[in-house]
């Protein structure tokens, strides 16, 4: 588009600017709707949708899908980390919570920005939506495929970690369950680690060539099984606390996470490797999904 999206450290200092305003207007409208004593968990997503809109609308201007790629792991530490001042909630219990959901959310976010090059770069599976469907097509896809989904997902994912947090009972001592799940989230975050760096690495050395080392040669997705452990892990930390059988329904959001890497996710990725690199389909026969 220009000199500036093209440059890279210009591109960061855009996407900063463009998460600041953000998570100014996702504050404002969650100061605005408490106001109007609607519940807060849905005034939660509702400032959450309208920061995601915010991003969206920047990802038009820049025709760069990829300016939302960075809310997925910015967001929950934030929001959570805000939530927990607003309830003042921040007891053991909590600060597991925080801790986890921010290791996780940083070297995510990490892993983001040592991949990122500018804002003229788009993700291939953006561009793939984007040359294989209409204009009006892809542009409904991009909204509520590529930007709210995403948004939705993360955020029914987070829903047992906000209950938590907005609950006295952030202040007992930790049981040895919440221990558990506390440690299913920082293995989770650190496969993620341990796998993105080793295929950094092979690429470079090894550029085409099928990733077979390390964690790789166990699981042809370590870095996606450690994303859906991660959220498996803040709905353990919530059971431990309140038990199975309330809320149920948090379910929902690491059954999400899980279907959206199984089914959409994963199967792109493969598809995208079996066409363009020689040997994966032998590796396929050979290596397990995930674990």
């Amino acid at each position: 588009m220009s000199t500036i999206t093209s440059s890279r450290k210009a591109s960061f200092y855009i996407l900063a600017a463009i998460y600041f305003v953000a998570a100014g207007l996702g504050f404002l409208t969650y100061r605005f709707l408490s106001f109007e004593n609607i519940n807060s968990f849905l005034a939660l997503f509702i400032a959450d949708v309208v920061a995601t809109i915010w991003v969206w609308m920047y990802g038009m201007f820049y025709k760069n899908v990829s300016v939302y790629d960075p809310y997925w792991s910015v967001l929950p530490p934030v929001m959570l980390t805000c939530w927990a001042i607003h309830c003042g909630n921040i007891g053991l219990i909590g600060a597991l919570v925080l801790i986890a959901v921010w290791y996780w959310g940083i070297r995510l976010t990490g892993n983001w920005a040592y991949t990122f090059r500018n804002l003229d770069t788009e993700d291939w599976r953006y561009t793939k939506y984007r040359t294989e469907q209409k204009p009006f097509v892809f542009q409904i896809i991009n909204f509520f495929g590529l930007n709210m989904m995403p948004t939705i997902v993360v955020f029914l994912a987070m829903l047992p970690a906000i209950d938590l947090i907005s609950s006295i009972e952030t202040w007992r001592a930790a049981s040895l369950p919440m221990w558990l799940g506390f440690a299913v989230c920082l293995a989770a975050a650190t496969i993620q680690l341990i796998a993105d760096t080793q295929r950094h690495r092979f690429a470079k050395e090894h550029k085409g060539e099928v990733c077979k080392v390390g964690l790789w040669k166990h699981g042809r997705h370590p870095n996606y099984f450690g994303e859906i452990s991660m959220w498996w892990g803040i709905w353990i930390m919530f059971v431990s606390v309140n038990g199975f059988s309330n809320h149920l329904w948090y379910l929902v959001g690491p059954v999400a996470m899980t279907c959206l890497f199984l089914f959409i996710s994963i199967p792109l990725m493969e598809k995208r490797q079996l066409q363009n690199k020689p040997g994966y389909a032998q590796y396929k026969k050979e290596t397990r999904m995930l674990i």
